[in-house]
């Protein structure tokens, strides 16, 4: 399943992972067969075979083929698709098929893209990538080299669906946490988004990520912040918007701190923005409960619990 990454990294800079990586995915794999994974692998298998012709990054990430697909093709390729539901970060449009995602993963993407370093010839890892919406967009930028950390199988298959039809050399998305990764020192480009809340500790997970990149490489961090000043950091109850795993939830002046106690340089806060109802909803790719569900009906600036309602903010940094 890994036989072309493991090809790949040995010709660039992340050659030292061949040391440790196969035994790491070994493990995973195996592990991973015992459960739904195995059964979304053969619902792999069944997708239709339908050769891409257009494989659109640059705007969106749209596939798309001169052979048009007949009515019975079409259907086929929704129902399968829909087995891998929740469709959470995209969206995607796959021979004229629109997977509506819960996130307009897009809208993020545009807001950040003005203000980071050009990805051309980079090498680029993104921990917490989902399904890797934001991976193939890195590729239209570019990027010679991406690589996807998220341990969740869901999004893995999400990924392999996509790949299927794209065929795009030169990314890939490995099944770990950024913890299972050796520090590489490599990337010229690290992007985190929507994870730092969700990390026990956020000082470790920063310095994580720093040893990911390059000496002068940047980090582009997006993640949940709090109105306040550089003290302020928010430590929710129990949940914080129906959400169990959020422990900390700093300022973005208190973010910025905190990457500079961990040695970042020119550090910036290059865009703040409220999460809307248009942006995070439910849809038929996710019938599950989204941000509606999470804000208190009274008073959309609160969520359900009474904290600050969700707002997203991209900080960029350099090693």
């Amino acid at each position: 399943m890994f036989n072309q990454f493991y090809q790949d990294i040995l010709t660039n800079q992340l050659s030292g992972w061949i040391e440790t990586m196969p035994t790491v995915l070994a493990d995973w794999h195996k592990n991973a067969l015992h459960g739904e994974f195995k059964n979304w692998q053969k619902t792999i298998e069944n997708l239709p075979t339908i050769a891409a012709d257009v494989v659109e990054l640059k705007q969106g990430v749209e596939i798309d083929s001169s052979d048009t697909l007949n009515t019975g093709q079409q259907k086929r390729l929704e129902v399968l698709l829909k087995q891998f539901m929740p469709w959470r970060k995209g969206p995607f449009k796959l021979f004229n098929l629109d997977i509506d995602t819960e996130w307009r993963s897009d809208w993020k993407w545009d807001r950040l893209l003005p203000h980071i370093q050009p990805l051309a010839n980079k090498t680029v890892l993104d921990v917490g990538c989902g399904n890797g919406y934001h991976m193939w967009r890195m590729l239209g930028e570019g990027a010679k080299f991406v690589v996807g950390a998220d341990p969740s199988q869901l999004f893995v298959v999400q990924f392999q669906a996509i790949q299927k039809y794209a065929q795009q050399p030169g990314i890939h998305l490995l099944p770990l946490g950024v913890e299972q990764l050796p520090a590489s020192h490599a990337f010229d480009t690290v992007f985190s988004m929507g994870v730092l809340y969700h990390r026990r500790n956020p000082f470790e997970f920063l310095q994580q990520l720093k040893d990911q990149l390059k000496s002068g490489g940047e980090l582009v961090l997006e993640t949940i912040v709090v109105p306040g000043d550089e003290h302020t950091v928010l430590v929710p109850g129990e949940r914080y918007a129906k959400m169990r795993n959020v422990w900390f939830i700093p300022s973005s002046k208190a973010l910025c701190h905190w990457l500079s106690r961990i040695g970042f340089k020119n550090i910036r806060v290059v865009d703040e923005t409220v999460t809307t109802l248009d942006e995070q909803r439910k849809t038929q790719w996710m019938e599950n409960e989204s941000l509606a569900d999470f804000l208190d009906p009274a008073d959309r600036s609160k969520t359900i619990e009474g904290y600050p309602a969700p707002i997203r903010a991209v900080i960029i940094a350099n090693k």
